[in-house]
């Protein structure tokens, strides 16, 4: 394969994402053929050279692995487990399964749909805030949101801890979340919310709805740009089809930023013109002189 930007090829094996392949390397933890690499400039052909992390070999897959997972309450995203013990998402995941990671976290209390997959150059593009890939939320809150609150949510709110503003989003308020959702034991009263976001701050929106006084009962993702959680069970985890690859890969490859309106003439083709009658009607269009009209 040519030469790669060093983070890429990390994310490309599955090591992390490319943001923290990016310290992983500044770390000073990454060597290529022996020698300790720490500028994000390296350009590297894994077919040519030998890459260790913490003295580890990677190994770039031929195949790159997509799994969904629905992630139950009460787990953390991180694939590994933490100082405390807990559940991670790790365990729903078939034996045998390559090293993967998620792409797009979701809080302990959240639960719904999480991607997972060792193709770096997908997850950058799926969760970097510069492309705007659509994430589908429901969340249900304790009682009904004034029209004053959902255009504080839809304009944009101040979160803490220097976060800055929220981006424009989707709030509406629904009568539920899709029939095919399976929801799981936990808070079933309230008023659901669905929320529609274009960026990925942390525990945006629980900050959101705290801010205009409105308390987070349930928090589930339905979407991650095309693919949807449908009809999956909590805790259940299965490969991408081919169609769903298909379809994320068209996502990134088409980021919404970047698609141009058709010029003029491109789009549906033009009827021929007709003339109206005096009943106010429509008239066939007229032959050209010189014509006879038969064949």
């Amino acid at each position: 394969m040519p030469e790669e930007r060093l983070q890429k090829v990390l994310a490309a094996a599955g090591v992390a994402s490319r943001r923290a392949a990016e310290k992983l390397i500044t770390a000073g933890r990454v060597r290529v053929d022996g020698r300790i690499v720490t500028e994000l400039g390296t350009k590297v052909d894994p077919a040519k050279v030998t890459i260790t992390v913490d003295g580890k070999p990677i190994r770039v897959p031929q195949e790159h692995v997509y799994i969904k997972l629905y992630k139950p309450r009460g787990v953390i995203s991180d694939m590994g487990g933490d100082a405390e013990g807990r559940p991670n998402v790790s365990q729903f995941l078939p034996p045998g399964t390559p090293r993967v990671f998620p792409v797009g976290r979701l809080d302990r209390n959240s639960e719904g749909l999480m991607l997972l997959t060792d193709d770096g150059a997908l997850a950058h593009k799926l969760t970097h805030p510069r492309y705007e890939h659509p994430k589908v939320y429901y969340v249900l809150v304790d009682r009904m949101p004034t029209m004053a609150e959902l255009e504080r949510l839809r304009t944009g709110i101040e979160l803490p801890e220097e976060a800055g503003k929220t981006a424009p989003a989707q709030v509406e308020v629904v009568h539920h979340p899709p029939p095919e959702l399976v929801l799981a034991p936990g808070p079933k009263q309230g008023v659901w919310l669905r929320f529609v976001l274009r960026e990925g701050k942390k525990r945006q929106i629980r900050h959101m709805l705290a801010a205009v006084g409105l308390q987070t009962r349930r928090l589930i993702r339905w979407a991650i740009g095309p693919l949807i959680l449908g009809s999956m069970k909590p805790g259940e985890a299965q490969p991408l089809s081919r169609k769903e690859i298909a379809a994320l890969r068209f996502q990134v490859g088409q980021p919404r930023s970047e698609r141009k309106p058709l010029p003029p003439g491109t789009g549906r083709k033009s009827r021929p013109q007709t003339r109206k009658g005096r009943s106010g009607g429509r008239q066939k269009p007229r032959r050209k002189p010189g014509k006879s009209g038969r064949r």
